[in-house]
Formats: structure tokens, sequence, C-alpha cells
């Protein structure tokens, strides 16, 4: 039987998912076969899984921080948001319906909780450690007694609990000491130690800190996390949408429903991004409409606030537009959707002459392809697609060369004058694709061009580890672990 390693934390934003996924590489490269879980996570940013089911994103890095294929098992329940306090339910990476908070909390969740731990006990049988995610805060009042990502599964496998707090945010030990006081008896001997993360200066300087909760838990700090710039996704929670006016002005539509907004990542650092909600705001060099969780609502959100009539106006002015995903959806002629929103025919925004039909199968695929938009013709890239949509045009914006690893050869996206669109989530992770895109728009407007700095999620992954490996007891935490 494995060993479970569980990382919760004081509040949402603590650090788990990144303490997680480099506990999970620290791990396998000392050669066990380790795996993550985390029983319920709630995220727009999902990811494929091997079997062609959805994940979170979070869970995805860890699995491959674990150098293991990303599985539904590592995440059995994923909650999208809808709005109006309802979110879809995902369960082993398919969506088995949409429910309302309450109605998720008194009744949906249970059953599902059950199934969960039936995984992570296959997973505990098969692999030598599990490092375990947990949720938000543990000990939130309101929320304690319906609990089923922390201390009840903590207390299901018996698993070694490390307590990590965001000490940059200010109250990091009034924030363990109040957990802790907060937790059970038989919860505080499950915590075996405590995680300060992101600090900034002189460690030495917490030491009257560490020995309190020494004497006062008997419990001791396994580390202290410096303050480390990263290009691993953070957890929803943390993002913030920027509003900066690089060099070239690249506008993205912050839709109600926004989802795998981590596509636009590289654009951030290459040049600057500015989120919009207001048709006002309209007036980029490059405008660009996100993946949506709704697509057909954030459209008709789009028309009312006027937004759709700026994008028009804006391209007819000149600015280039881009849609991935939905918002390729939304690009085109008209959307069929008596699935998701259930709709009807509704009239797209006009600017791509393409049709969306939406099926009841969700299409969840790892992809590569071979671009045929005239500017990068020929270019292989790579990305994936979260899906129920399907969509035809005359005019590709790239060929699917594979599937999943297996051989395809099939027409996605759409092309036309200054615009397109593409399901393929990830393309401005092609740092070719986006260095060329991005001089081409700087050409037009008399900008020099740039080198868009390459990197690898594999070497984001092992140089954080690596910094969190430095900076913990990781004598201490194989002792407690019985892994020595």
């Amino acid at each position: 039987m494995g060993k479970a390693l569980m990382i919760q934390g004081t509040s949402s934003g603590a650090g788990k998912s990144l303490l997680t996924l480099a506990l999970c590489r620290i791990l396998t490269n000392l050669g066990y076969d380790v795996v993550p879980f985390k029983s319920q996570n709630m995220s727009l940013n999902s990811a494929p899984s091997i079997e062609g089911g959805e994940i979170s994103r979070a869970q995805y890095l860890q699995a491959l921080a674990c150098r293991k294929k990303p599985s539904v098992k590592f995440n059995p329940i994923l909650l999208k948001p809808e709005g109006n306090m309802r979110s879809q339910v995902v369960f082993m990476g398919k969506p088995i319906g949409a429910v309302s908070a309450r109605e998720y909390m008194l009744s949906t969740k249970e059953g599902l909780f059950k199934k969960a731990m039936q995984v992570l006990n296959e997973l505990l049988e098969e692999h030598d450690v599990v490092v375990i995610e947990g949720a938000g805060s543990p000990v939130e009042i309101n929320l304690k007694d319906y609990d089923i990502a922390n201390m009840r599964v903590a207390r299901y496998v018996n698993a070694k609990v490390i307590l990590v707090t965001d000490i940059d945010r200010g109250g990091s030990f009034a924030s363990i000491v109040g957990t802790m006081e907060l937790l059970s008896e038989e919860e505080q001997e499950l915590v075996m130690g405590f995680v300060f993360n992101k600090f900034r200066g002189d460690a030495s300087l917490l030491k009257p800190g560490f020995d309190y909760l020494e004497k006062r838990y008997g419990k001791k700090v396994l580390g202290v996390i410096p303050y480390t710039e990263h290009k691993i996704s953070e957890e929803d929670s943390l993002v913030e949408f920027p509003k900066i006016k690089g060099d070239l002005h690249i506008q993205i539509v912050k839709l109600p429903h926004i989802s795998n907004f981590t596509d636009f990542e590289p654009l951030h650092w290459a040049n600057g991004v500015d989120y919009v909600t207001k048709a006002e705001e309209i007036k980029g060099d490059l405008i660009i409409i996100p993946g949506s969780k709704n697509t057909v609502e954030d459209l008709l959100w789009m028309r009312e606030n006027g937004i759709e009539d700026s994008i028009i106006q804006a391209h007819r002015d000149g600015a280039f537009v881009v849609g991935i995903c939905g918002g390729f959806q939304m690009l085109g002629e008209k959307i069929i959707d008596n699935i998701e929103s259930k709709r009807g025919e509704v009239r797209g925004i006009g600017l791509l002459k393409a049709k969306t039909v939406f099926a009841e199968t969700k299409r969840t695929n790892h992809l590569k392809a071979e671009i045929l938009w005239e500017p990068v013709r020929g270019l292989n890239i790579e990305g994936y697609e979260i899906r129920m949509g399907r969509s035809i045009s005359e005019r590709p914006f790239s060929i699917i060369r594979e599937i999943n690893g297996a051989k395809a050869f099939e027409p996605e996206g759409a092309v036309g004058e200054r615009v397109f669109g593409t399901y393929l989530h990830g393309i401005f992770h092609n740092f070719e694709f986006t260095e060329q895109f991005l001089n081409m728009l700087r050409l037009e407007n008399g900008l020099e061009p740039i080198s868009v700095g390459r990197w690898s999620i594999e070497e984001e992954i092992e140089r954080f580890s690596r910094i969190v490996a430095e900076n913990i007891d990781l004598g201490l935490l194989m002792k407690l672990l019985d892994l020595e």
C-alpha cells in the first residue's frame, strides 16, 4: 500500500497546487512511483486526460511533474462554474449535469465522494506515493461539515498532512494558529508540519514564530519557500486579469464565462495583454475572443453590451481579430445550440464564413496540426481541444494531422480577411508561431521585430521543484512519511 501525503492550505492561493507539483517531482526524482490526486477541483482551466476526458489543469501539470500521463483518476470531480450559482459537474472526465451550489452540497457531492475515494484507494494500491492536494481552507466553519476535499480525505486514508501558508500576504502565523485551533484533535494529529510560501527576506528572522508553533503544537516548520518567478499556471482564484498596453495593444475580451485563459500567458510575457469588458475599451491592434464555458450566452452578452459592434468596427478600422474555441464559434455566421444554452439557431458575429452545430458529446483531445493560413502556411503546431461544437468552413485555419498520437486528416478553424479562428487551445504556446504572428503585426505598426523567449513546462517544473527541494527539510519529510 502506498503512502498518502496531503498538502492543505490556510487559504485559497496559499500555494497548495505548486507545492504539490514540486513534491511530486522531488519524490519522482528520488525514484518513487508517484501520482497526484485532488478529489474535487473547481476550475475553468482544464486539459485533456489520456482517457479522452477532462481534468483540471493543476492536476494535468502535477501529472507531468510525476512523469505520468494525465489521467481522470487524478481529479475525479471537476466543477466548472456556469454563473448564477450553478456549476457543470464533470466526473471521471465526463460531464454528468449542472447543479446549483446548494443542490450539489446537500445531495450530489456525497455520492461522488464515495466514488472518488474508491479511485484514491486504487491509486494507493498501485503506486508508492500519492500526493493529494486539498482545496481552499480545511476549516471554513460553514463548509467543514460538507468537506470532501480536505480533512475528510486525509482521515479516510490516514494521510500525513503538510499545512502551507502564504507569508507574502501577511498574517501567516495567525493563519496557521487559527487553522490548527479549528481542527479537531484527531485532525491536528494528521498534520506533520508547516511550510511558509513566497517569503522575501531572511528566514532566520522567523525563528521565534517557528519556536512558538513547535511548542504549542509539537510540529516543526518543514520549509520556507522563497518568492519565485515562474511560468507554471496558478489556480483560477489567483489569476489577475491584467490591463497592460504593450508595444502592440493586444486586447482580450473578458467574457462572463471565460475559460482556458492560460492560452494567453505567452502573449502576456512577450508583449502584455489588456483584458476588456466594455465596448468603449475596444481599440486594440489585436483583439481576441477567448474560449467560453457558455458560448451562446457570452455572445449575447457581447451583443447586448455593444462589444460585438465595437469589434466589428475595430476590424473595419484595421484591427486583427482572433477567436479561440468558443471565440471562434462566435466569429462565424451562425451557431445552432440545442445542447448547452438550448437557444437553437443564433446569429454569429459574421467575420468568418463558418457555421457551428453543438453536439451531445464533447471532444477532448491532444492535437498536432499543420497551419493553412498563408502568412505561416506549413508551420506545425500542437495544442488541445475541449469542445462541444462542430464547425464547417470553406477556408480552414489548419489541418489536424494527429489526434492523441493517431494519424488524422481533419480541417479545423476558419480564416478570413485579418481574422482567424481555431479550436486549438495552447496555440500561443507554440513559440515560433507566436513570434511570427506578433512580428507580422509589429511590422504593420512600424515596430522592430522581437524574439519570443522559448521555454518548456518541463524546464519550469524542474527549476521550481529544485528551489523547493533546496528550501525544505527533505530528510525530516522522508522520515515522517516513513520513506527513509
